[in-house]
């Protein structure tokens, strides 16, 4: 089906229709989808902006990674890089000398709503072998975690559906992630009526509490930073990075490659 008319947009079904090479490419269809559509725009050689998880499974991921050409440039939108409460805390650790003891993280919020006037039931959201569950719909959490911590020496994780949305995909997760000198947790959940997105830094000397939905850092009572930025202006900012990545040849962060690596985290199979 074409997608909704847009002033200055052509619809196209087949890559035959093409009359040029396209500036960029845009994979952004259900996840099981993924892995197809990125083989298909492969021959086009030209850059991709990939909609997270990059692909649906680790098998799926290898191959990925043997296909794409080695001078790329793949970007795979994990928005929450963009959040300037991350980047401030980024900026915060390439500096810091003292020691971080505890790291919490947590993203709930009730699913069923994120899309108003739709039947969620049948969303891809829904059904396990479309979406994979709550890891790898919000794997943001396990990205910036990997993006500000490093990899981790080892991960175990529990995932669950047995709340009261009684869907097929997992709806509950929960990661343990060991680093050398800390243990970081990530709790994910798709039930949770009143929406929580946040990170704890347990210092040796303080604690920092992130919130991602209010864009503000508390530490020890007191509020550190914030910032009057919306979702639609990380959305802005994501996209307007790939553009300049394109124009000055550059490999984005959060590459396909470096994607993989973070999928397997969360799948940990």
């Amino acid at each position: 089906a074409d997608a909704e008319p847009f002033d200055g947009v052509q619809n196209i079904h087949s890559l035959s229709e093409l009359s040029a090479r396209p500036d960029f490419a845009i994979i952004s269809n259900p996840t099981n989808l993924h892995f197809a559509s990125i083989k298909q725009v492969l021959p086009l050689r030209c850059p991709l902006f990939i909609e997270k998880p990059v692909v649906r499974t680790e098998e799926e991921a290898d191959e990925i990674r043997t296909l794409l050409p080695k001078d790329a440039i793949t970007y795979v939108a994990c928005v929450l890089r963009h959040h300037p409460c991350l980047q401030f805390v980024r900026q915060h650790l390439s500096k810091a000398h003292r020691q971080i003891n505890e790291v919490n993280v947590y993203c709930g919020s009730f699913m069923p709503e994120w899309v108003k006037g739709k039947d969620w039931k049948q969303s891809f959201r829904f059904d396990p072998a479309q979406s994979g569950g709550v890891h790898l719909e919000l794997i943001h959490e396990m990205d910036y975690v990997s993006w500000l911590f490093g990899k981790p020496s080892s991960v175990a994780h529990t995932l669950r559906n047995v709340s009261s949305l009684k869907m097929p995909a997992p709806d509950y997760a929960h990661y343990v992630l060991d680093f050398d000198s800390f243990i970081a947790t990530i709790t994910l959940n798709y039930f949770r009526k009143d929406a929580k997105r946040a990170l704890e830094i347990v210092f040796e000397d303080e604690t920092w509490s992130v919130d991602l939905l209010k864009y503000t850092i508390d530490a020890g009572g007191k509020r550190i930073f914030s910032s009057p930025l919306t979702m639609p202006d990380l959305y802005c900012h994501q996209m307007r990075y790939f553009l300049e990545c394109i124009q000055a040849q550059k490999k984005p962060m959060n590459s396909a490659e470096e994607a993989c690596e973070v999928l397997r985290l969360s799948l940990h199979e």
